[in-house]
């Protein structure tokens, strides 16, 4: 069995030591270019969602490295996420590529069919309790050591003493996480590289605070977003990320009550505007705007793919917050059409904006 997947973010990290973990062959897709997305496109209905497309790409040109199998998540609920796999498969099929599809529905309590679905990638290998234990513990520390780093790069980026030292720094932080194997290596580089973040960084700026919300794929997928955390924080506005790995696996499969208290804090936030799921996290991206807001943030980017369900219903809905609670709100609606001069464009618009707005306001003060 050879095992290829979508990318999204850090995610091809994770799945590859997984798998590598276990004894099964990996074929990582090649990072997301222009021909990826030409690929998917060229294969993909074309008003099917951006993220549905950029994975058939990743599913092409894993296929053409040797991969038999492909291992894709599902869903429930109006999102069309929930069968991007049944689409993608007779695409495939159709293209006469002849290989295996797994679809991992998140559990929802039903274990057995979770792990079911999950069986056939164990290849018939049975790993002891103490093995199957040690690849959990060492997949979730990496996971969280990633989405922490992650978090760094955001604050540091605003203060970094010479421009491009933090992608630098996390660049290399990535390659050599990749190769890991063992969890006290993990936590090795992890503390090497927030030493290393803190001697980039030089005191006394003051930053714009701008949140990125909005749709899972196009928060985390820089390839897509055209690196808009990266725009932003060269900038020098401070990037608050909404939406990580780790969140995921704590809220469908974890169950952490941490997550469980947060989901409802935004649900609380956005029962003036939404009180129902809409799919996807177009519920999250109105609560939270709410408690941006509320925390004094300066604006919120919001990320959505064209045609998104969802995210359309939330778009809609933050016209209101943003009037309502006098916070700006850049909604970003991409697909393989958005050019990077033209969201170039519009976020140093945005962030001139917001840095007029934040003068305004101290002007005020000081009359």
């Amino acid at each position: 069995m050879r095992v290829t997947f979508p990318h999204m973010g850090t995610l091809w990290i994770v799945v590859k030591t997984l798998f590598e973990a276990i004894g099964q062959d990996v074929v990582v897709p090649p990072p997301i270019t222009q021909k990826t997305i030409a690929l998917g496109v060229r294969h993909s209905p074309e008003m099917a969602c951006f993220p549905l497309k950029v994975n058939m790409g990743n599913f092409i040109e894993g296929l053409e490295r040797g991969a038999d199998t492909i291992l894709m998540a599902g869903g429930s609920g109006p999102c069309r996420f929930g069968y991007y796999a049944q689409v993608q498969r007779e695409i495939l099929k159709d293209l006469g590529y002849s290989f295996n599809m797994i679809a991992v529905d998140p559990p929802d309590g039903d274990w057995r069919t979770f792990w079911a679905r999950l069986r056939p990638l164990l290849g018939g290998k049975q790993p002891g309790w103490k093995e199957g234990l040690e690849t959990a513990l060492l997949v979730w520390e990496k996971l969280k050591a990633l989405d922490d780093v992650h978090h760094l790069v955001l604050e540091t980026r605003p203060f970094e003493k010479r421009s491009g030292a933090v992608t630098r720094c996390h660049d290399l932080f990535l390659r050599e996480m990749a190769e890991l194997r063992d969890r006290k290596a993990v936590r090795r580089l992890t503390a090497e590289t927030r030493a290393e973040m803190s001697s980039l960084r030089e005191a006394g700026k003051n930053p714009l605070r701008v949140a990125m919300l909005g749709e899972i794929y196009m928060c985390l997928e820089p390839a897509v977003n055209m690196h808009l955390e990266k725009l932003l924080g060269e900038m020098g506005v401070y990037v608050e990320r909404t939406i990580y790995l780790s969140h995921w696996l704590r809220d469908h499969i974890l169950a952490d009550p941490r997550r469980i208290l947060a989901r409802r804090s935004f649900k609380k936030c956005a029962s003036r505007y939404l009180d129902h799921f809409v799919g996807g996290h177009g519920w999250e991206s109105v609560g939270k705007t709410v408690r941006y807001a509320r925390e004094g943030f300066d604006g919120v980017v919001h990320l959505l793919p064209f045609t998104c369900g969802p995210e359309v219903i939330a778009q809609g809905i933050l016209l209101r917050v943003s009037r309502d609670y006098d916070i700006p709100v850049l909604s970003l609606s991409m697909d393989e059409h958005s050019s990077e001069t033209g969201l170039l464009t519009r976020l140093e618009t945005f962030v001139d904006m917001l840095s007029q707005r934040r003068t305004g306001r101290r002007a005020e003060l000081c009359t």
